[in-house]
């Protein structure tokens, strides 16, 4: 086991992000690894300010890359937190001080350390490996969470028993991915519900009504109409991520994995999800948009001005326009992503996030299960989700709260022109998810897909089946 947590450490920095997506969301990340682990932290800096903010920079004293409480009293319990996301500092900061007003008796000083995505994870490992220096509390990024859950021995403590009083109004696929045998391991930020933006002003033009469109066979055909009156793009072939393509394949019922865990990227589903992409690409429904997925520095400006008319991103995308694609305001409408049918029973998918995990040898794990439980599954914590980082909550419990998501002071509110929350409602009861996800071998799968067999695919013109046979090959003999 110490070898391979040991080797867990030495290749994480390596390591391809998960299946969620690939390229470097903002255009800064070294890593394709640091794209899924971007959209919490830029998602967070952009975000509608609330008093959270205010509230957690006065309550703490903030040096460098550390935030340490104030916490007044005796007896207080001091947990130290390891974050890639500077945001989540502030947000952590608050939330505790509302789980001390609320347990006196079980006060809690957070000192929360951020760090470098790679160097966190790799310490991270490390730490765990060696049995000494690892924190109470950690963020892990989807992408590396299964390299965390592998082997006989996941030194991260069980949360299910934390979990279990929030559980009924928290989406069950995002639990799920921090999962194995049963048992919860990792406390999910946000659902990253996938949905649809339509820049309505230009479907306008070319006479598309977004409203009607319901079926893949739906897009691929305004797509065509949209391309033929204006000669600017739909949508984009992905190269560099995978939202579309994971998107459809969890439609289909599909996945990478065959049920006994084995290899199987280039099983039937995933060709034909390929296919169908690819002839929407040659039917000029779509094409490939710079930088390769629309989460990228170098499709923002394309977007902005109109010559791509389409994302089919999860919903922190919101925070992507407020900030990158600002002429868009009042232009954009968001909406249900397409389906195969109508009776599909996965009707969306939730992409990128971090899992909360709680250190099992920690001295105060139990206690830092029940506070970081509270800070993120609890209905009021989920409120400060919306508000402070702008996300979807996974607590759906607060997404029928109207006086909370159609509050016309929220930026986002403001933003797009139909309400946000009544697309997320609209699908709340079909938001799955890929089995893949939850094992170690995701991130290789990831590395592959998005460096080689997508641009050979939609860039090179390349055969789909010898594409999928030649990624089956390689990770074959990565695996064996």
């Amino acid at each position: 086991m110490k070898k391979r947590l040991l080797a867990i450490g030495l290749s994480l920095a390596m390591t391809a992000g998960i299946l969620a997506g690939c390229g470097s969301g903002s255009g800064t990340a070294s890593t394709a690894g640091s794209t899924a682990a971007s959209k919490d932290t830029s998602a967070a800096s952009t975000a509608s300010t609330a008093s959270t903010a205010s509230t957690a920079s006065t309550a703490s004293n903030q040096a460098g890359g550390k935030t340490e409480m104030t916490v007044s009293g005796d007896n207080v319990t001091t947990l130290n937190v390891w974050t890639f996301i500077e945001l989540h500092q502030q947000f952590y900061t608050d939330m505790a001080e509302k789980w001390n007003e609320q347990n006196p008796d079980k006060k809690v000083k957070l000192v929360l350390s951020n760090m470098q995505y790679d160097d966190m994870h790799n310490k991270l490992a490390l730490a765990l490996q060696s049995g000494e220096g690892a924190p109470d509390i950690a963020d892990i990024e989807l992408g590396k969470f299964p390299s965390f859950t592998s082997g006989k021995e996941i030194k991260l403590r069980d949360l299910t028993d934390v979990i279990e009083p929030y559980k009924q109004n928290v989406v069950a696929s995002r639990l799920n991915i921090y999962s194995k045998d049963g048992k919860y391991y990792g406390l999910p930020t946000h659902v990253g519900t996938e949905v649809a933006f339509y820049n309505t002003e230009e479907l306008q033009k070319a006479g598309i009504d977004y409203t009607t469109i319901k079926t893949w066979d739906d897009f691929k055909a305004a797509g065509v109409k949209y391309h033929d009156a204006t000669g600017k793009e739909f949508a984009t072939a992905e190269t560099t991520a995978m939202w579309m393509v994971n998107l459809m394949l969890a439609q289909k019922g599909g996945d990478y994995l065959k049920e006994d865990g084995t290899l199987d990227v280039n099983n039937d589903k995933v060709v034909e999800v390929l296919q169908y992409i690819k002839d929407m690409q040659d039917a000029g429904a779509l094409g490939v948009v710079p930088g390769g997925q629309p989460d990228n520095e170098e499709a923002y400006s394309h977007y902005d001005n109109g010559e791509f008319a389409v994302q089919i991103m999860p919903f922190w995308q919101t925070s992507r326009f407020t900030s990158y694609m600002t002429d868009l305001k009042g232009k954009v409408a968001i909406a249900p992503v397409p389906q195969f049918s109508s009776s599909d029973p996965v009707k969306t998918i939730g992409g990128g996030g971090t899992g909360t995990a709680i250190i099992a040898s920690s001295p105060n794990a139990d206690l830092a299960a029940q506070v970081m439980a509270f800070i993120k599954l609890s209905p009021e914590a989920n409120k400060e989700v919306w508000n402070v980082l702008g996300f979807d909550p996974v607590n759906t419990d607060v997404w029928s709260d109207k006086e909370l998501t159609e509050n016309p002071d929220n930026k986002f509110v403001q933003f797009f022109n139909t309400k946000p929350f009544d697309t997320l409602n609209e699908v709340k009861d079909g938001i799955g998810s890929l089995k893949s996800l939850q094992d170690e071998k995701a991130p290789s799968i990831n590395n592959v897909f998005c460096t080689t067999t997508l641009t050979n695919i939609f860039e090179n013109g390349a055969d789909i089946k010898t594409e999928l046979d030649a990624a089956q090959a390689e990770l074959q003999n990565e695996f064996q």
